[in-house]
């Protein structure tokens, strides 16, 4: 009689063992599934991190700099002048650039002596745009020749004019190509803080 008393004992521990671990896999799968629902559509269509390769946005944007981009706001307004975003390259989409956009859909961008210089509607003599951000005032070269910009079409360069691949190796940036406007850097925590579009 004792022993089945203690066997009706062992059952009842074991069966609420046992709820006690489907209980707890139920959160965590419910827990996995929320995460998922809210993660994925905030990676992919309003934030995601993205990680600085190489020198060619220096003194602004240093190698593994860790930085936040905003995929939201050009779904609501137009990519600006200033702006610093990532994008994917135009000849191999599988690789993903940062650049600072010089030229708008529509304007003539013209770059030499040192400098660069925008016509549209309101300059048709040109604008020769001074960059704060630029180290020491850096001069821009390359290419020499008027780039007329279509529709949806823009001119990019990296802040380090001496050492970046932009428009003026390998052309302009169609506006499908561009990821999102950098909005914050995370890390390293000495640099960390959010990014305002400079005035011209």
């Amino acid at each position: 009689m004792e022993n089945d008393q203690n066997k009706n004992e062992n059952n009842k521990d074991s069966d609420s063992s046992l709820k006690s671990v489907g209980a707890f896999i139920w959160d965590l799968i419910k827990i996995l599934i929320i995460a998922l629902v809210i993660i994925v559509p905030f990676r992919m269509f309003i934030a995601e991190p993205f990680v600085v390769s190489g020198s060619s946005m220096q003194p602004n944007f240093h190698n593994h700099d860790y930085l936040i981009i905003d995929r939201l706001s050009y779904l609501r307004s137009q990519p600006q002048r200033g702006d610093v975003i990532v994008l994917k390259f135009p000849k191999d989409t599988s690789q993903f650039f940062i650049k600072r956009i010089i030229g708008l859909p529509g304007e003539t961008v013209k770059v030499g002596q040192g400098f660069v210089t925008i016509y549209n509607t309101e300059h048709p003599e040109g604008m020769r745009i001074t960059e704060s951000y630029l180290p020491n005032q850096s001069e821009t070269f390359g290419k020499t020749d008027p780039v007329v910009l279509g529709s949806d079409e823009y001119f990019v360069l990296g802040d380090n004019r001496t050492a970046s691949s932009d428009s003026r190796v390998w052309g302009i940036l169609p506006k499908d190509d561009i990821v999102g406007k950098v909005w914050a850097r995370v890390y390293p925590p000495s640099s960390a803080g959010f990014f305002q579009t400079p005035s011209y």
